[in-house]
């Protein structure tokens, strides 16, 4: 089981994702936590270091929680995901591992990981994403 945290932010019904450098799906940002770290401090460093911003801590709501067949993982590797929206300071960049931002709609489904197209269908069936 990989567990994972992931950040969803919606603007004009489109959901930020990211692309890390030699893959070729797109993920929501985010990441593993570190031994000892709570969901927020995991959450908090992972978003700054792959987007350079920073989230508000007293903003972070959860959203939900996923699982699914890990991306290019062996059959049977499960992903964990656990979901968080904020407000955030900055301006959104690529950093670290990721190669490009973008901003997606339902139709790019076909596009993204496993866990992500829960997710996808989630935020759909919810009216936030178009």
């Amino acid at each position: 089981m990989i567990d994972k945290l992931a950040f969803i932010e919606i603007q004009n019904n489109k959901i930020l994702s990211t692309r890390s450098r030699g893959k070729d799906v797109y993920y929501i940002p985010g990441g593993k936590r570190e031994k000892g770290e709570t969901d927020l401090q995991a959450l908090m460093r992972e978003i700054e270091e792959e987007l350079t911003i920073i989230l508000d801590p007293s903003s972070l709501s959860f959203y939900g929680e996923f699982m699914a067949q890990a991306h290019s993982h062996p059959a049977g590797v499960m992903v964990n995901m656990r979901c968080y929206t904020a407000s955030y300071e900055g301006t959104i960049h690529p950093a670290a591992e990721i190669e490009e931002v973008a901003w997606l709609t339902y139709n790019d489904r076909d596009r993204v990981s496993e866990v992500d197209t829960l997710i996808f269908d989630d935020l759909k069936s919810r009216g936030l994403l178009f």
